[in-house]
């Protein structure tokens, strides 16, 4: 007797069985109750296959596993900074200064050419379904949250997509150890074309893990991932179906754009909302027109399901997944465009969560560097000397920005009429030169933001812009959190809570069609 959900496919289903099966007889059995069963059986071997469904060379597993080499390495570079600390404490300052200043002018220059790069805006127009729309699976995960389920239930029941084609696909991944959340979702009315998969205990507890095993319990050709406090624009998934099949088949992702509804709550969230304003609408639309490599969103995702069982779905102990399924995507020779459609979030708007977030964020982006750039050669081969080099300063000037910006800030010290450890090198035309390079990066800042916004529907932020000079130095505090994490646990994910600052006005997390 074998059990079934789908008894149309039945007959088809008949030669995967062993020959000597002998005579069989098909039963009907829910879906959610085979599923209940695979987990029941082979949840732990699925939980393990999950951990290291990327290959180890493309995996940061092995990060916290030194190697004789690896450490020889650190030793030696710790000990020449040391004896330049001590030797030469000006010329160790000096070539950070020079680190500093090189990654601020190649930051702008590239801010400057993704903003070039942009086609004009165009009136958004109704999406248009192919004849035979496909199935669509769509990953939520959800750890620790308590009073996000039935906003989340009733934000993606404005969805128009028809409910029969979701197939059931807006999976609620939990971890098993997570109470919390389970019996939240067990006083919360679920629609049938949603359902929970629990997740087993692993040796991580991270939303790439969660994200794989839950892959295996779907079936769309399209899967989508949305966060917690996602609110996506009601037509979404159509303008997903309509792109993907409009697009040539090595287009493997389409990533949406990420706005907040809470951008009034506070100063932190207005600078947060312009921060995203200028990544979404303008630095990943023009490098996705440059062709360079995109590293993509943790949300409002959406990948063809042969493309992300090629790349091998998610690296588990990476705590910026996103960015780094972006690079591989374009390793593996897809690419991914941007799609105007809107999902809207929460801004994290609170001092500390916000520095723990983004520590977190900052931490993935150094192990996604370190992972991809440790074979550089290979690196080159797969992406070309173009993607090469642009990966190396998107991800290299994030970082040395933040790690750096003590080095720049010395200079108020001149201002303030204090010593400065390069006084003796600082003649008239070498400050009036670095003043002018300082003066042009806050331009840029302004004229992106500016830009950004306008492309936005919070074009009253505008004058907000100038005070992201004070907003930006938080990610120094939050550099060297990650930094602290990266030697102590690496793969540790620092959790972000949901549900604490509510939207402007209601209804405003109800972002229009397109």
């Amino acid at each position: 007797m074998l059990a079934t959900a789908r008894p149309d496919d039945f007959p088809a289903l008949l030669h995967l069985l062993p020959p000597d099966t002998g005579p069989v007889v098909m039963a009907l059995a829910l879906e959610a109750d085979i599923h209940h069963l695979i987990s029941a059986r082979a949840g732990t071997r699925l939980a393990q296959a999950a951990e290291t469904w990327v290959p180890a060379q493309d995996s940061c597993r092995d990060l916290n596993r030194t190697t004789p080499r690896g450490r020889l390495f650190a030793f030696a570079a710790a000990a020449i900074c040391l004896l330049l600390l001590l030797l030469a404490p000006q010329l160790l300052f000096a070539a950070a200064l020079a680190l500093a200043l090189g990654s601020l002018v190649m930051s702008q220059l590239m801010k400057l050419v993704a903003l070039a790069a942009l086609p004009r805006q165009t009136a958004a127009t109704a999406a248009i379904l192919p004849p035979n729309p496909p199935l669509v699976s769509i990953l939520v995960p959800l750890f620790h949250e308590q009073d996000i389920a039935r906003t989340l239930v009733a934000r993606l029941s404005r969805l128009t997509y028809p409910k029969a084609l979701l197939d059931v696909v807006l999976v609620l991944v939990l971890e098993a150890e997570d109470r919390l959340t389970r019996e939240t979702l067990a006083r919360t009315e679920l629609p049938p074309w949603m359902r929970t998969i629990t997740v087993p205990p692993g040796r991580v507890t991270t939303k790439p893990r969660a994200l794989n095993y839950a892959y295996r319990f779907t079936r769309g050709e399209i899967i989508g991932i949305y966060d917690a406090e996602d609110a996506p624009a009601p037509d979404q998934i159509d303008r997903v179906v309509a792109q993907f099949h409009e697009s040539p088949a090595d287009v493997g992702c389409l990533q949406g754009i990420l706005d907040y509804y809470n951008p009034r709550a506070n100063w932190l969230s207005r600078c947060f909302t312009i921060e995203y304003a200028s990544w979404f609408r303008i630095l990943l639309p023009g490098l996705s027109r440059l062709g360079l490599v995109v590293p993509l969103g943790g949300t409002t995702v959406f990948f063809r399901r042969a493309v992300l069982e090629k790349v091998c779905g998610w690296d588990a102990h990476n705590v910026t997944e996103d960015a780094d399924l972006g690079v591989r995507l374009a390793r593996h020779g897809f690419r991914t465009d941007l799609m105007p459609s809107v999902t809207r979030e929460e801004a994290n708007n609170r001092f500390w969560p916000w520095i723990k977030q983004r520590s977190r964020w900052l931490k993935g982006y150094g192990i996604t560097w370190w992972v991809h750039t440790r074979q550089p050669r290979r690196l080159w081969r797969d992406l070309g000397p173009k993607r090469f080099a642009g990966l190396q300063i998107l991800f290299l000037t994030t970082l040395v920005q933040f790690a750096l910006a003590p080095v720049l800030w010395s200079f108020w010290l001149i201002l303030m009429g204090l010593p400065h450890p390069l006084d003796a090198f600082l003649t008239r035309p070498v400050i009036l030169g670095l003043t002018a390079i300082f003066l042009s990066a806050e331009a840029v800042s302004i004229l992106i933001g500016l830009a950004a916004l306008a492309r936005s529907p919070h074009r009253f932020l505008m004058p907000w812009v100038p005070t992201l000079f004070a907003y930006f130095p938080l990610g120094t505090v939050a550099i060297y959190k990650a930094l602290w994490e990266t030697l102590r646990n690496p793969f540790y994910w620092d959790k972000t809570q949901h549900g604490r600052s509510a939207p402007d006005t209601p209804g405003e997390d109800h972002p229009p069609g397109g």
